[in-house]
């Protein structure tokens, strides 16, 4: 059945599965074990060797499959260092001493906006972080819990998706390298590919642009100007009638008598552990010549990210190790309490990734991909739409399914084998507006994982978060998608994104002229 309309059942019925039980795991199981039983022609023994050779072959194929098992790691190892820098209390010492170097409102909040931008090793992390770090500092100046949840949601995963060093990034480039692999396609490198789609995420682009102009403006609609309005005038908020997520419990106890170094010194040196990793791997399988560009063509990804979050984990326990003998606190069980805690944190990532992985295999085999791209050149679909289609597709399935993660664990795959056959030259511009869509649609989704930490965090009402955070999201989404429409007709990167930075240019001169909350009570 490989080639036929029955190739499309498996990722139909993921999808749908996604869309009516909003349970990623057992969807994409069923698509797998669907995948399976066409791919053998329902011959159950047949079909459960293929099932178990599709997982097996994540971990070794023809040999250790090191990309795929290091990326895993690396992930076990992003939640070990969350774990830890909780623990020690980094985020409290780093909200401290902040808050005596901030004097201003906007400070405040373009403060919360470049922490969402800088910690963004994992969204999680970053929801969980910046949370605690800004509240004291925007409750200060009276800026609404509603607004801080926006800031904190519409930074983590924007920044996480274009972040080759994230658990994201690391995800992302393990599907891109399977998608490649399967399609023998080898114009480039997974990570090339990484590089290159970032400034094709329009989303990225424009809800980014966007939080730091509301940031610095204070350009409200609706619901967020409501909020804002009792903020600024009255010091309300949050409405004391609506529930309030209080603090996050921790499944270990937390200190107050941590320091800011307990924060950044791990990001940092997994930062530069990375970086200088890649550097050096590229270096030496470039046969030492020492060229920037073919150095990240070479270079070792996975073992490079499993370096740097060994090198951030290692000095995530150290410091915290160090924290408690010099409180004479030393509890060694706590460490063991932490690591697993870490792990645990990361195994929704971890499983979604490896059936993800399972099931683009298993399309790969049915060449699924082959026979939607002659559906295609047949002309029933242009390829020039396809861009923006695909941004709109991924973006209902992650609103309706609370998860960008298996969104884009499900249309990766598809849209990646679609476009080489049928496109190599938009295959980039599809795949990002997939991860796109997914953001997009994660941010507007009430059930979304991040959407309910970023308002836990913020300490507003989530529903509250949801309504004030949709018309900002629907604007940078409107704008992505021109962007989309241009690049598919144009096929090119700097004529699209010259566009979208005019139409953001033009908002912005029209929000300009709009007086601001602040202003109206100076002004009276």
């Amino acid at each position: 059945m490989e080639n036929t309309i029955f190739s499309i059942l498996p990722p139909i019925i993921a999808i749908v599965m996604v869309l009516l039980t909003r349970r990623v795991l057992l969807s994409l199981g069923t698509g797998i074990v669907a995948a399976a039983i066409i791919l053998t022609w329902f011959a159950p023994l047949e079909a459960l060797q293929e099932l178990v050779t599709s997982f097996a072959i994540i971990f070794w194929n023809e040999g250790f499959n090191a990309y795929n098992v290091f990326i895993i790691l690396f992930l076990l190892l992003l939640g070990i260092i969350t774990a830890f820098v909780s623990l020690s209390g980094g985020g409290h010492a780093f909200a401290e001493w902040a808050s005596t170097r901030i004097k201003s409102r906007t400070g405040a909040k373009v403060l919360t906006v470049v922490l969402g931008m800088i910690i963004f090793i994992d969204d999680y992390f970053n929801a969980l972080t910046v949370g605690q770090v800004a509240r004291p500092i925007t409750d200060r100046y009276k800026v609404s819990r509603a607004k801080l949840a926006y800031f904190i949601d519409s930074t983590a995963a924007p920044v996480c998706v274009v972040s080759p060093v994230s658990s994201w990034g690391a995800a992302i480039i393990g599907i891109i390298a399977t998608i490649l692999a399967s399609q023998t396609f080898v114009e480039y490198s997974a990570l090339e590919a990484f590089l290159w789609m970032a400034p094709m995420n329009f989303y990225v682009v424009a809800s980014l642009a966007i939080v730091f102009f509301v940031a610095i403006r204070d350009v409200d609609f609706g619901e967020m100007k409501k909020h804002e309005v009792l903020a600024i005038t009255e010091g309300q908020l949050f409405d004391p009638k609506k529930t309030i997520p209080g603090e996050m419990k921790e499944e270990f106890p937390t200190h107050s008598h941590g320091h800011v170094r307990d924060l950044l010194l791990p990001i940092l040196l997994l930062i530069v552990g990375t970086v200088g990793a890649m550097i050096w791997t590229g270096y030496r399988n470039a046969d030492q010549v020492f060229d920037i560009w073919l150095i990240f063509e070479n270079t070792d990804v996975p073992s490079s990210l499993l370096t740097g979050g060994v090198l951030g984990a290692l000095m995530s326990i150290i410091l915290y190790v160090t924290q408690m003998k010099k409180n004479k606190t030393a509890n060694v069980g706590w460490i063991g309490k932490g690591i697993w805690a870490g792990i645990k944190s990361m195994m929704g990532a971890v499983l979604i990734l490896i059936f993800a992985w399972s099931l683009t295999s298993l399309i790969g085999s049915l060449e699924t991909g082959a026979y939607l791209a002659n559906v295609v050149s047949e002309g029933n679909v242009p390829t020039s739409i396809l861009p923006v289609l695909l941004f709109v597709l991924a973006g209902i399935m992650a609103f309706s399914t609370g998860t960008s993660w298996g969104s884009f664990g499900i249309l990766l795959p598809i849209s990646g084998t679609i476009m080489i056959e049928a496109d190599p030259s938009l295959l980039l511009p599809a795949l990002s507006a997939v991860l796109a869509g997914a953001v997009f649609g994660d941010h507007c989704s009430p059930i979304s994982d991040t959407t309910i930490l970023s308002s836990t965090g913020a300490g507003s009402n989530h529903m509250d978060h949801v309504l004030t955070q949709i018309p900002y999201a629907l604007t940078a989404a409107g704008i992505a998608a021109i962007g989309y429409i241009v690049i598919g007709f144009t096929g090119s990167l700097l004529i699209s994104l010259g566009v979208v930075v005019a139409v953001l240019t033009v908002l912005f001169i029209v929000w300009s002229k709009r007086t601001t909350i602040i202003e109206k009570q100076q002004n009276a």
